[in-house]
């Protein structure tokens, strides 16, 4: 996959090593809190309260601190306060690795330069379908809201590549799937690799290990985590003025060689770069 990290280019270019990375990472994570973890450092919320706050996100496409805002736990002064705090401490991975001393400050913006170039091909500050495709605002609606949930229902950092029209999709360790029907036919997929597995069923069920769960427990976690999805989609579609009817998430297994689109539907894969060696997609199979 061409869609890197900076972290992960400047590994794969010699220019620090992970060692090196690790240590910057491990800074960010001390510094860089999440808006709930701030909130609750500046003492403006509970953790009952982001619970609640969490449950309620997973059927509203609203941010945490809008949400605590609107059931009345944060004023809209505590609010910015928390934002701003937020921004003031934020540390980037370049800066970190300048602190740990892996480069200086000058050769910082020279690799965030080399970095930009290397990735023009395949990163979109938005998202872009290819030409053709019917009713392209419902399909960029649905990847922008898998985007969101991804950031705030898993609480992962990632970076999102191209759209890709496809004719087979590739397998992966778990594939849950929803079809959709309404104004358009379609089938939402994600897939994610063992490690990206672990990671989902620990955020769907607010646990710190999910070490000894059974394995249809944690595949259920990445279907719950596609019912989240689709039924924001089917909620924002509705605003607009759209159909689209969910039905229950299935698990689907292909053999070795992928997933074939069927015939008469329309293929796109949504890469998505969660963390070195971890793989995630978001596919959908649009009837045409």
């Amino acid at each position: 996959m061409a869609v890197k990290f900076f972290g992960q280019f400047l590994v794969e270019k010699g220019i620090v090593s992970r060692e090196a990375l690790l240590r910057a990472i491990e800074l960010q994570e001390q510094k860089n809190l999440k808006f709930g973890e701030m909130a609750l450092a500046m003492g403006y919320v509970t953790p009952n309260d982001i619970e609640r706050a969490h449950h309620a996100q997973l059927s509203r496409d609203i941010k945490l601190g809008d949400l605590l805002v609107e059931i009345g736990i944060l004023t809209l002064t505590q609010l910015n306060e928390v934002i701003t705090r937020q921004k003031n401490n934020h540390l980037y991975i370049g800066e970190a690795l300048v602190l740990v001393g892996a480069f200086s400050n000058e050769q910082l913006q020279q690799h965030l330069n080399e970095f930009k170039a290397d990735q023009a091909p395949y990163i979109s500050e938005r998202v872009e379908l290819p030409a053709g495709i019917p009713n392209p605002e419902v399909w960029e609606m649905a990847a922008d809201l898998t985007y969101k949930m991804i950031t705030r229902i898993l609480g992962l950092p990632f970076r999102a590549g191209k759209c890709q029209t496809v004719t087979t999709v590739d397998t992966n360790f778990v594939m849950a799937a929803m079809d959709l029907s309404g104004d358009q036919d379609a089938r939402f997929i994600i897939s994610v690799s063992q490690g990206l597995q672990k990671s989902v069923a620990k955020a769907i069920l607010r646990e710190t290990s999910v070490d000894n769960e059974p394995q249809e427990v944690l595949e259920d976690t990445v279907m719950e985590f596609v019912n989240v999805v689709c039924g924001n989609i089917a909620a924002k579609a509705s605003q607009a003025g759209r159909i689209v009817n969910i039905n229950p998430p299935v698990t689907i297994r292909p053999d070795a060689e992928g997933l074939a689109v069927p015939a008469g539907h329309t293929g796109l894969c949504f890469p998505i770069l969660v963390g070195d060696g971890e793989t995630m997609q978001l596919v959908l199979l649009i009837k045409n």
